[in-house]
């Protein structure tokens, strides 16, 4: 007869507190539609005072509605990521409407197919607005970080830097410059107190994607496709672990996504 062990657990070592995000101050460039969307009504209903940023300005004024309908705090206004002048502006409202930032979160890209496609502008833009626009925001962020020894930069990323698919060379090279900018951009901003997370989500029902919404709502239902919705708690997440707690990199992607 086998023994049984009698094992007795110390229950103080699952006294586990997350972090409160509430009156926390959080900027989300690109925060208008899909994931950004999302993550902004999330942590504005959770407590955080949310300011987003977009291109579109009907785009923008549904956003803060439903953020608003969501019981949530939000700033914003129309701003493009690619634009050097209006970052600065952002960082002028951040430095205007805010007493500090807690939070950025690089989510605002473009999706662009094959280098065989497109000119230089073209290429330029989407670069301009999916790397360096993450970049450009970081650079920023860290300045108003720093002082305080804390803060948290999000980088939403793509499972596409891995998986490299034919046909999205321009998108692929931009991912894989996340994917690298991040991971250095960790090591040189931990000692200053601030961490690095990037999430690199599989297929997502956006505007970004070239199927219909009924379409993706089809792809949703059959575990083909995330929605918005599931990278937000992604977010949410990663920012409300203990201190002690870096989530450098989280990979998240449909049940029935096979690449």
């Amino acid at each position: 007869m086998k023994e049984v062990l009698n094992l007795k657990l110390d229950p103080t070592l699952f006294d586990y507190q997350i972090e409160s995000i509430n009156g926390k101050s959080v900027l989300i460039t690109g925060g208008t539609t899909g994931i950004g969307r999302a993550t902004a009504i999330l942590l504005a209903s959770q407590g955080a005072r949310v300011m987003i940023f977009g291109r579109h300005d009907q785009e923008l004024k549904d956003a803060m509605k439903d953020i608003r309908e969501a019981g949530g705090d939000v700033l914003g206004f129309a701003a493009d990521a690619a634009d050097p002048e209006d970052i600065k502006r952002v960082f002028q409202e951040v430095d205007h409407q805010m007493d500090k930032l807690d939070i950025l979160i690089n989510n605002a890209a473009l999706g662009y197919n094959s280098v065989m496609e497109g000119e230089y502008q073209d290429w330029q833009y989407i670069v301009n607005t999916n790397l360096l626009g993450y970049m450009a925001m970081a650079h920023e962020a860290i300045e108003r970080m720093k002082a305080r020894k804390e803060g948290h930069i999000v980088n939403i990323g793509s499972m596409s830097a891995g998986v490299r698919e034919k046909g999205s060379s321009v998108y692929v090279a931009t991912k894989a410059g996340i994917q690298g900018f991040s991971e250095a951009l960790r090591k040189e901003v931990n000692p200053l107190g601030i961490k690095v997370t990037l999430i690199e989500p599989g297929s997502v029902g956006t505007d970004m994607q070239p199927e219909s919404p009924e379409e993706q709502r089809r792809k949703e239902e059959k575990m083909e496709m995330l929605k918005a919705e599931d990278i937000a708690a992604c977010v949410l997440y990663t920012i409300t672990q203990p201190k002690r707690c870096d989530v450098v990199m989280l990979q998240i992607r449909p049940h029935m996504q096979d690449i």
